[in-house]
């Protein structure tokens, strides 16, 4: 019979075959990591070949020592990949630390549309100053009509009345940036995060193109499975790739909203909320948004205003008049816009506490799946090894992995969010 093989050849492959037969699983990558050197010492002499037969059974030790040196490492690699599944921060040498609490502040200082309100109501504060003057002065016997009871009291009421509202609306700016600082922040952990998850997914697919390649030499798999675990590796360093820009996109936009320079670098400080379930009800919440929220606070004024304009025109007007009649239908559109107001406010905080319930359910359920996708990728990896598997097989496990390691961390960075949407819906 012709075999496709020198005896050379045939010689690695029986050597191959037995030592998979005596030492199991991991046994073939150490050996195609030796092999060549042994071949070698094969090829010297018909008496060598001879003596490593006879010799065997008591050097069987040396590879298989060896084999369990790679195994143990290739566990320990596969292990660390499992426990790391958010960011830790690396010791960075001359970069400022970045918490969230950092971000927060720096925000708050720094933050270009928070320098413009708190001028705006600055300007504001000023321009009502200015108006409050003359009619603050008239005194009330000198107030004959009903338009200079107006001047006087419903002027003066809406200067207050704007006043109160401009630092409210302030407070409600700077609560907006806040959010838009912890949003920013969790978006450029999350790409920090799906960064280091793509490099470990590369890390794998090298692994798996060194094994392919160790088993298509001795002739244990097709160039097919080289070809594939190659494909394999592409994808992972294109992913990476596109991860390491998202990356930087998000340190931009970070640095865009603190304020500070573009180009900035920061050594991240890993922040995640607590997970834990919602303490409060849904009534409760709803009953501190609408004490809380700025907007309540705004169209309960102008129903005070409204109310003040029908008390003039009672006093120094008649209601029958057209001017009595239009306060009246002023005052009812200012109770219907409480009611509305409040129907959007519940509607906004019921939104946000199903949100934040659903995000601290699904931390729960990603996690079990990235566990069992963990698993299946390591029996793949062992079928792989005894032959009982493809090496698209071991890729398709890889990539789901990968996917099932990238939502893990995204229901991270969702819950995070969802606390910080729901405290804003509760106005705090």
């Amino acid at each position: 019979m012709n075999f496709p093989y020198s005896s050379k050849k045939w010689q690695k492959i029986s050597m191959a075959a037995v030592l998979t037969t005596v030492l199991g699983v991991g046994s073939l990558t150490a050996y195609a990591n030796t092999g060549t050197d042994e071949a070698k010492a094969t090829e010297t002499s018909t008496q060598a070949e001879q003596s490593a037969d006879t010799a065997k059974p008591a050097n069987a030790e040396e590879p298989k020592a060896a084999a369990k040196e790679a195994t143990a490492e290739s566990k320990a690699t596969t292990t660390a990949e499992q426990t790391n599944t958010t960011t830790k921060p690396a010791a960075t040498v001359g970069l400022e630390n970045l918490t969230l609490e950092k971000a927060i502040e720096q925000a708050l200082e720094s933050n270009a549309q928070l320098e413009t309100a708190r001028l705006n109501v600055k300007n504001a504060d000023l321009n009502s100053m200015l108006a409050y003057k003359t009619p603050a002065q008239m005194p009330d016997d000198m107030i004959g009509t009903l338009d200079a009871a107006k001047a006087k009291y419903v002027n003066n009421a809406t200067i207050e009345m704007n006043r109160k509202l401009n630092a409210l609306n302030l407070k409600a700016t700077e609560s907006k940036i806040k959010l838009g600082a912890q949003q920013a922040y969790y978006d450029l952990l999350y790409a920090q995060d799906d960064y280091n998850l793509k490099k470990q997914s590369l890390a794998r697919a090298e692994a798996q193109l060194k094994v392919a390649k160790a088993a298509f030499e001795v002739g244990t798999k097709a160039k097919t499975d080289v070809l594939q675990a190659e494909m394999g590796l592409a994808g992972a360093q294109a992913a990476l790739t596109t991860a390491q820009n998202n990356l930087e996109i998000e340190r931009m936009d970070l640095n865009d909203f603190l304020g500070v320079d573009l180009d900035k670098k920061w050594n991240i400080i890993v922040s995640h909320k607590q997970t834990s379930p919602v303490t409060q009800t849904l009534q409760q919440a709803e009953a501190e948004a609408l004490q809380k929220r700025v907007e309540m606070t705004q169209v309960k004024e102008e129903l005070k205003l409204a109310e003040l304009n029908v008390e003039l025109v009672e006093k120094y007007s008649v209601m029958a008049t057209y001017q009595g009649r239009i306060a009246r239908n002023n005052v009812e559109t200012a109770k219907l816009a409480i009611e509305q107001k409040e129907r959007e406010i519940s509607k906004e905080v019921a939104q946000a506490y199903y949100n934040l319930k659903a995000a601290y359910q699904a931390i729960e359920f990603q996690k079990k799946a990235q566990e069992a996708a963990a698993e299946s990728y390591r029996l793949t990896n062992l079928r792989f090894e005894n032959g009982l598997a493809t090496t698209l097989e071991v890729i398709q496990a890889e990539e789901e992995l990968s996917d099932r390691e990238n939502q893990y961390q995204r229901a991270i960075r969702t819950y995070n969010l969802a606390v910080v949407n729901f405290q804003t819906a509760l106005g705090n």
